[in-house]
């Protein structure tokens, strides 16, 4: 089904080009889009609806029959002044014709791709679908997500198929109300770099649209169309683990994860044991802030020690002060790579924990 704007749009547009009075019914005779006050026209439309004929000429008016499938689906009300009226009414109908079709169509690749990224379909009805869709199944694509401020944006999803043009190998699609998805075709050549070049073009077009707090998560690429719900998946795990651990970055990949996917997928009985074990009844969290900045800066920079404490303004034999202060409280010498790894999955741990907390309440 067309939606009424589109087809308001339509005959108005027909209008403008045919110097012609549009009027588009439904079955029932009621107006759906108008380009002038047709209302007396509603019971002449009912009549058409019930007579065998496809066209037919009533009170000066054209009248036209518009079918899905042969069903019928509208009626087009032609009111002009000239031979090439029924020209004109037959073109137009035509055009809604087509629109009807382009849409059913569209309707039934959006089904797809909603099913496909679900996992609600068998092996062997994604390929015939495919097939019917004319959706090619051993192309390259990568499954984007976007997320703003307000959950999914009904603008954003509209702003992201308008950037992406009207391409038929690239899909934006919903599956809840909280995200919009992008599968998006690749050619050979685009990689990587490309790809992320790709997503912070479309945060930027959202941006400059008036969608705020965007961020953008995408999977790995496939070369298979079954395996897009894998690509999907891990979008979605990109944007949630990005939300935890890599919260001041707005464009994410899951292949940027790192160890952030395994904590994630940690039960919370399993972390506070780890932590517990490490620490006692302590949390790595609880330091001061001057101790907790000393350690994040001490990871930037690789366990090294002079380049640390010069981005800190402090003298050498400070950093090792701490570092040893430290190392008396929890046990742990960052100096030590694998003391200095534990710590670090630790920070995590807790940031993880902190983070699953606020869905509890």
């Amino acid at each position: 089904m067309i939606s009424n704007q589109i087809l308001q749009s339509t005959i108005d547009g027909l209008k403008n080009i045919a110097r012609v009075e549009l009027c588009v019914l439904d079955t029932d005779g009621k107006e759906i889009a108008r380009t002038t006050d047709m209302k007396d026209c509603s019971a002449a439309g009912m009549e058409f609806v019930k007579s065998p004929a496809d066209s037919q000429e009533i009170q000066g008016h054209q009248y036209f029959k518009i079918f899905d499938e042969h069903q019928l689906e509208y009626v087009l009300v032609v009111r002009g002044s000239g031979e090439d009226v029924y020209t004109v009414g037959r073109l137009a109908a035509f055009q809604i014709q087509n629109l009807l079709v382009a849409y059913k169509e569209r309707f039934d690749k959006d089904n797809f791709i909603k099913n496909l990224l679900l996992d609600n379909l068998l092996l062997v009805d994604i390929y015939s679908r495919a097939k019917k869709l004319h959706i090619q199944t051993d192309t390259g694509r990568v499954v984007m997500l976007i997320e703003s401020e307000n959950g999914r944006d009904n603008n954003a999803l509209e702003i992201a198929r308008a950037y992406l043009g009207n391409s038929s190998l690239d899909f934006v699609t919903a599956v809840d109300e909280n995200n919009v998805v992008i599968v998006k075709d690749l050619s050979e050549s685009e990689q990587g770099r490309e790809i992320d070049k790709a997503a912070r073009e479309l945060k930027s077009c959202l941006q400059r649209e008036g969608i705020k707090n965007v961020h953008i998560s995408y999977g790995t690429v496939v070369h298979e169309i079954k395996e897009v719900s894998r690509s999907y998946k891990e979008a979605r795990m990109a944007l949630d683990v990005g939300r935890i651990f890599f919260d001041e970055r707005d464009v994410i990949a899951y292949s940027e994860l790192g160890i952030g996917r395994l904590i994630y997928q940690l039960p919370i009985p399993l972390c506070k044991m780890f932590i517990r074990e490490i620490f006692g009844g302590k949390s790595p969290d609880d330091f001061d802030e001057e101790t907790l900045t000393t350690i994040h800066k001490f990871f930037e920079n690789s366990l090294n020690v002079s380049e640390t404490s010069r981005q800190l303004f402090i003298h050498r034999n400070t950093l090792v002060y701490r570092l040893d202060k430290l190392q008396k409280s929890t046990g742990l010498d960052l100096r030590v790579f694998e003391d200095a790894i534990t710590f670090k999955i630790a920070l995590m741990v807790v940031k993880y924990m902190k983070y699953m907390e606020t869905f509890e309440y």
